[in-house]
């Protein structure tokens, strides 16, 4: 199978999932493109069996490349497999409101695009104060003494769940297509 993974990343997170789950699936033989969506260009779709997209919540919304992707791509991607990463550190706890916060991010933002892909997943991120401005570091801060109250507000920490997300794309690779 061909496969391409398309990221937007800030904080380098989301692309760290993104190569992980491209190393995972070319140890597993199948056809991997890895391409940050700043570098997607025009990029054909059609030359993929299936698409993993992954982008990554900051202050309520994805990085604009991502929307700018898929609005250029609607079409193409509605008519193929594809699997949406939603990378986020609010995807790291248990409280109910903050997960019908993310998937009202993501309903309108897939309503904003038009796009409607096969799967939608929640991934947890990480926590980087190392890589925060003084501004997102402070709303940061404040975030994770919700989600984590024992963490240690200046130091990284990584949050994805590595085997439920390798599970996840082994199962969706293996799902037979539309």
């Amino acid at each position: 199978m061909k496969l391409l993974i398309a990221y937007a990343s800030t904080e380098g997170q989301t692309r760290k999932i993104a190569r992980h789950v491209a190393d995972r699936l070319a140890d597993a033989g199948h056809m991997v493109e890895l391409v940050g969506l700043t570098d997607a260009g025009d990029i054909d779709l059609h030359r993929f069996d299936r698409v993993i997209l992954a982008a990554s919540v900051h202050l309520g919304n994805y990085q604009p490349e991502i929307a700018h992707f898929i609005e250029d791509r609607a079409a193409a991607l509605n008519g193929r497999k594809c699997l949406f990463l939603s990378v986020s550190l609010a995807a790291a706890g248990h409280e109910a409101e903050d997960w019908r916060g993310l998937e009202h991010i993501v309903r309108d933002f897939l309503d904003a695009t038009g796009w409607e892909p096969d799967r939608v997943a929640q991934v947890a991120g990480a926590y980087k104060p190392s890589e925060y401005d003084i501004f997102r570091r402070f709303v940061m801060k404040r975030i994770l003494a919700t989600r984590d109250p024992h963490a240690d507000p200046g130091t990284d920490k990584e949050y994805t769940d590595w085997p439920a997300l390798d599970a996840l794309v082994d199962g969706w690779v293996a799902e037979k297509p539309a």
